[in-house]
């Protein structure tokens, strides 16, 4: 997101959708690897990891997770366009930045007069 400062509302309500659709592009289309186990043999460490899959494929496999819950993610899977959403989310990216960078200027706190330190007698004192 940048190094912008977000505080209005519009901005939260764009970050808010951005997030939603990162969300979808994460858990639906990008596979990750879990690493099944790590073992050491003196300094050397062996990873061993499972086979790449999205955080939906996961959950469609996993015992615990309710049939309601799988028949939900697969609805929302089906109706999903990676391209589409990949493309939402660049023009809301586009639009906050637009949003962002159009906002007023912090305002400069006043100039402060520098303080004078000691006058020359007493430096030499010193």
């Amino acid at each position: 997101m940048g190094y912008h400062r977000y505080d209005t509302p519009s901005e939260l309500l764009l970050l808010n959708k951005i997030w939603v659709l990162q969300s979808q592009m994460t858990n639906y289309f990008l596979a990750q690897q879990k690493l099944v186990c790590k073992a050491r043999n003196g300094a050397k460490v062996t990873k061993k990891y499972d086979v790449p899959a999205t955080p939906h494929r996961r959950s469609q496999r996993h015992k615990t997770v309710s049939t309601h819950d799988k028949a939900l993610m697969k609805d929302t899977f089906a109706g999903l366009n990676p391209a589409a959403v990949q493309r939402q989310i660049q023009a809301l990216t586009a639009e906050l930045l637009t949003l962002t960078t159009s906002k007023a200027a912090a305002r400069t706190r006043p100039g402060l007069t520098p303080r004078t330190g000691r006058t020359q007698g007493q430096a030499a004192a010193s």
